[in-house]
């Protein structure tokens, strides 16, 4: 059992869109990652997705629509929805999503991660 200090693990990476993972539960994996610019869309196709803004401001597009977060904000992206996460500056975010998740769901593309990939703090 250990305390997470989220500023403290924001502060030991810089890359964008390369998520780390700080805690399991449940099945589920606690994931840190920078974000700027466009994201690819995807889906994923068995599992609901958790953003939640810890600093900067993310819009998540949908088909059809989007949804804008500020710090403090999470958003629940529901199983099956294609969606692409988009900052204009600079964000800091946790992901909740199960540990099986790929990071661009269905989709290849140079920013895929397999799950069996991602680095530990």
């Amino acid at each position: 059992m250990k305390v997470v200090n989220l500023q403290q693990k924001f502060a030991s990476f810089d890359d964008v869109w390369v998520p780390r993972v700080v805690a399991e539960l449940n099945g589920q994996m606690v994931k840190l990652v920078k974000l700027i610019g466009e994201y690819v869309w995807h889906a994923h196709e068995h599992a609901d997705e958790m953003f939640w803004v810890i600093s900067g401001e993310l819009t998540i597009e949908l088909r059809g629509s989007s949804v804008q977060l500020g710090p403090g904000e999470f958003f629940v992206v529901p199983r099956g929805v294609e969606h692409r996460p988009v900052a204009p500056n600079l964000v800091a975010c946790v992901l909740f999503e199960p540990a099986s998740v790929r990071s661009t769901g269905e989709v290849d593309h140079e920013y895929t991660i397999e799950p069996e990939h991602l680095e530990r703090l």
